[in-house]
């Protein structure tokens, strides 16, 4: 059997409540796709947007509803051999892909040495919307799980002094008419490690010198510290995913909407 049939079957079957199930009823839940959506599929090389890809490309095949996909995978200034890699691991599991050069990580390590990520993530989202709208597409759909929602919660809490989680569909301010959309939004990482591993699927990180361990990582401190609060309370990343959802406004001192500030005294 084929790395492609193996690796579909364990997404369909092997892992379906883990997968596939999850996928579908984010999908249902938020209305990720409807009828007509044309959708770039971020395709970063890593384990989650390999799985959204697949994943996606499988639907397509079914009557739930009816669109179309183009899979990008941007190339912010990857090694040529890692560029390589991710044709091959595409190809591998059935991917049509098309590559999209940028010259994102010459940039940043121009203009921001010391502290690239926040530079380096706006300029790849930019560029993502971009080639969303250069291929057509109203949707442009990330790898983002269960764990970057709860990760993200947290280091809004520690790091900027705010609660604001990872919503599952955003509408773009920039590039009218196209939405981000998450479909793995209830998928948890372990799971993508499982099928990732299972089918032995060459996957990478980012590329950069962060993702390589060459700098520290505020994300690996939180992914630190949920490991070590887990072993005294194992649904403590259940409590944080659902807490956005849990807001009670009656107790909250200050909050933003649509730009316009609000304190629990105004009224």
């Amino acid at each position: 059997m084929s790395m492609a049939k193996d690796y579909h079957k364990d997404m369909i079957k092997r892992y379906r409540g883990e997968l596939w199930s999850k996928f579908i009823r984010a999908i249902k839940q938020y209305s990720l796709i409807e009828n007509g959506d044309k959708i770039a599929v971020a395709l970063s090389g890593g384990k989650d947007s390999f799985l959204l890809a697949k994943m996606l490309s499988e639907l397509r095949r079914h009557p739930l509803v009816d669109f179309d996909i183009v899979v990008v995978a941007m190339d912010p200034g990857y090694d040529p051999k890692d560029v390589e890699r991710i044709r091959e691991t595409a190809k591998s599991l059935g991917l049509n892909i098309v590559v999209e050069k940028k010259d994102i990580f010459k940039v940043v390590g121009k203009k921001a040495p010391d502290n690239p990520c926040y530079l380096c993530a706006r300029m790849r989202r930019g560029s993502l919307y971009a080639l969303a709208e250069k291929h057509g597409c109203n949707k442009l759909a990330l790898g983002h799980h269960f764990d970057d929602v709860v990760e993200t919660t947290l280091l809004n809490m520690f790091f900027s002094g705010t609660f604001k989680t990872m919503l599952p569909k955003v509408s773009s301010d920039n590039f009218e008419g196209i939405e981000l959309i998450r479909p793995l939004y209830f998928i948890k990482e372990q799971a993508v490690k499982k099928i990732t591993s299972r089918n032995n699927i060459d996957t990478m990180d980012c590329g950069c010198t962060v993702a390589s361990g060459e700098r520290p990582s505020k994300r690996q401190e939180i992914k630190e510290l949920l490991a070590s609060l887990k072993k005294v309370h194992k649904d403590v990343e259940k409590c944080i995913f659902r807490s956005a959802s849990n807001v009670n406004l009656d107790y909250v001192l200050a909050w933003e909407k649509d730009g316009e500030k609000h304190r629990f005294d105004d009224e």
